[in-house]
């Protein structure tokens, strides 16, 4: 165990940012998908795999904003690849038409950033009736992951290179329902904020098994988990009581914007990750969960249940 401000065994800490951690590593050649692009970590975290060469599709809800962000990007890498598609992870029809047309497309898919994510929003559900955040920090990045699967997996094989999965949870799991997922209250009003660490802990359970699956598959794939540090963002866009400490306290409690994104970019990119398969990162390290997170048999329980929510035939 390591202080926080001190470096851990991988030699980053917390104050370790996205360029320290992606130091020296040439992602030319790899193609990635981020979720949550425009705004926040998303839009770091496609900086600099931009800026270490990697072809970035930004993921995004507004399509307007993620071009903005696009344009800012170019004016200071002018060589970087950046795409803009929409997606929005609260529909399931959206995840189905965003896959559906990169899948038909030419590109390729080495690593996917489960990124975007909604937090305490007064209650409300999406188009398929859910809950809004397990809607969209946990459904829709497993109906996206598993529509994308075989072109990872297809990817890998032809670039002999591994393709990377990364779920950014956060810490705030630890504070869900004490069953852990509410499967017969999947929409439960009671508290928004056990709402939103049901949707965190269903992120660390979900690259669990997905990692358990692919190495029984032995396909050269790999999926793991992260809290990318406590980040004073528009995350916390509803609940203008925590907006308003993170404001005034942002150095002390907060991390910036380049230190949030260095764990999701180094366990997407970090040599050190490769062939780490389900594990929970945080300050750029290998970390412990809670218990609930590591239980194998609630992970498959939620991939069942997922599975059944999101396809048709079940």
């Amino acid at each position: 165990m390591w202080y926080p401000w001190k470096k851990g065994p991988s030699g980053f800490s917390s104050s370790s940012t996205a360029e320290d951690v992606t130091q020296g590593v040439d992602a030319t050649g790899l193609t990635a998908i981020v979720t949550g692009a425009s705004s926040g970590i998303g839009t770091e975290i496609t900086r600099v795999l931009v800026l270490r060469g990697a072809h970035v599709i930004m993921a995004v809800r507004n399509v307007d904003v993620g071009r903005k962000v696009k344009e800012a990007i170019l004016k200071e890498i002018p060589n970087a690849k950046i795409e803009v598609m929409e997606l929005d992870l609260s529909s399931m029809a959206s995840v189905r038409n965003f896959a559906s047309e990169y899948n038909s497309s030419d590109l390729l898919l080495n690593i996917l950033i489960n990124n975007a994510g909604v937090m305490a929003p007064p209650y409300m559900v999406s188009q398929d009736g859910m809950e809004m955040q397990f809607a969209t920090n946990h459904i829709g990045h497993f109906l996206l992951t598993n529509l994308l699967l075989q072109k990872m997996k297809t990817t890998a094989r032809d670039c002999q290179r591994e393709g990377r999965i990364v779920n950014v949870s956060s810490v705030g799991h630890n504070f869900t329902y004490q069953e852990g997922i509410r499967f017969d209250k999947i929409n439960d009003q009671s508290s928004p904020f056990r709402a939103y660490g049901q949707s965190k802990l269903a992120n660390i359970l979900h690259a669990s098994e997905l990692s358990r699956r692919l190495k029984e598959e032995g396909v050269n794939v790999t999926a793991n988990s992260l809290h990318p540090g406590a980040i004073n963002t528009n995350l916390m866009r509803h609940q203008k009581f925590v907006e308003v400490v993170g404001s005034l306290f942002n150095k002390l409690f907060f991390k910036s914007i380049p230190q949030g994104a260095a764990t999701p970019c180094y366990v997407a990119l970090n040599p050190q990750v490769e062939g780490v398969r389900g594990e929970y990162f945080s300050d750029s390290n290998i970390a412990k969960p809670s218990a609930l997170a590591k239980d194998a048999e609630l992970a498959k329980k939620l991939w069942d249940f997922s599975l059944k929510l999101t396809d048709p035939k079940e």
